[in-house]
């Protein structure tokens, strides 16, 4: 069933999704009955194409952006392994929707899969938060531990009880492109203007007294261009499409420490996903898991190519160390971390399950 059939033939996917998701009521199709619990595998196997959003550049399968590479080669993948019952399509640049609105849609099953960044989703989903939490994660390694630990489990849980299903685990490190000196120590943000990432981020850089902004990573160099932002913490590889060195004068670099660690991960509408056959679920699931090394590989290797692109467009690039990161650690726990353990017992044990993992 192609998803652009006019309502005079059928009734669209995303519609019929859509409105399951907000009435437990059972609809009747063409002698077909399907409830909000899912679709009969009848009619999930004619519905073949399937949308991918992010906020990111485009490129193609080899060249660009590795967070659209990632998309893409799970559409590559997916549809090989499900020998064609499963196509793709992939919007880059928020194309299809505005970012922050791709995870309400993705929960109410009006789209398929995005990429995202988990904080963006924190006003939806509280236990979102934790996806970047300053000092929380601070090394690779780390994060993508929680997938098989308790937090894992719990934030798993969490997310697919509001209609979210994560399919494969992306980290990544962030760093600090400023327009003027570098962003160091606390000291360094007080009276600038600078975007964090997260409520949480922008908790912790109040505390050392800057100003903050909150808009989307896709933002940030207009920001800088107009003066609105000092300063901009975001992942390595959104550094790096963005072109922020054409506005920027200094770096802090996340090749060595970072108190910025985001779960950005590809996920889809558990709506969608349980509407599926099995053997289609299961190659979902299959391709989505065998490219976390792709995405651990890539973020790694864009951590070291910031530090040389800056460089070499004449930035001046920092980095951060252990000492430092004690600095930042000591506010981040008085701030952002008491803030959410103080929201609810629940919030407090998922932050403790996060510490657990060394």
């Amino acid at each position: 069933m192609s998803t652009d059939q006019t309502p005079n033939t059928a009734l669209s996917r995303r519609a019929l999704l859509g409105g399951m998701a907000a009435s437990p009521v059972a609809l009747t199709l063409g002698g077909t009955v399907l409830s909000a619990g899912g679709l009969l595998p009848s009619l999930a196997q004619a519905q073949t194409t399937l949308k991918i959003s992010h906020q990111f550049p485009g490129g193609t399968l080899t060249e660009g952006d590795f967070r659209d590479r990632l998309c893409r080669k799970f559409a590559a993948q997916v549809e090989a392994e499900t020998k064609g019952a499963l196509k793709f399509e992939v919007y880059p640049a928020s194309s299809l929707m505005k970012t922050v609105a791709q995870l309400q849609a993705l929960r109410k099953g009006a789209l398929d899969f995005t990429l995202y960044p988990m904080p963006y989703g924190g006003g939806e989903i509280p236990e979102m938060n934790l996806g970047l939490m300053p000092c929380l994660v601070t090394s690779y390694e780390q994060g993508l531990a929680w997938k098989k630990k308790p937090i894992g489990e719990a934030l798993t849980k969490a997310l697919e009880a509001k209609g979210v299903k994560i399919l494969t685990w992306v980290w990544q490190a962030g760093g600090v492109a400023a327009r003027g000196t570098p962003v160091l120590h606390p000291a360094d943000v007080k009276g600038i203007k600078i975007r964090g990432g997260s409520r949480e981020m922008d908790m912790m850089f109040k505390a050392a007294g800057a100003a903050v902004s909150s808009i989307p990573s896709n933002e940030i160099y207009a920001g800088m261009q107009t003066g609105n932002l000092d300063a901009a913490v975001t992942s390595s590889t959104s550094l790096i499409s963005f072109k922020l060195e054409e506005q920027s004068k200094s770096l802090t670099a996340a090749r060595q420490k970072s108190f910025w660690y985001m779960l950005e991960p590809l996920m889809m509408s558990k709506i969608v996903f349980d509407g599926l056959p099995a053997a289609q679920q299961k190659a979902l699931l299959t391709v989505g898991e065998s490219l976390e090394p792709f995405g651990l590989e890539e973020a790694r290797k864009d951590d070291q190519r910031v530090a040389e692109i800056y460089a070499k467009a004449g930035v001046k690039v920092v980095d951060m160390d252990d000492k430092v990161m004690d600095e930042w650690r000591a506010i981040a726990r008085d701030t952002a971390w008491k803030d959410f353990a103080d929201r609810s017992a629940e919030a407090a044990a998922l932050l403790k399950l996060a510490e657990d993992v060394a």
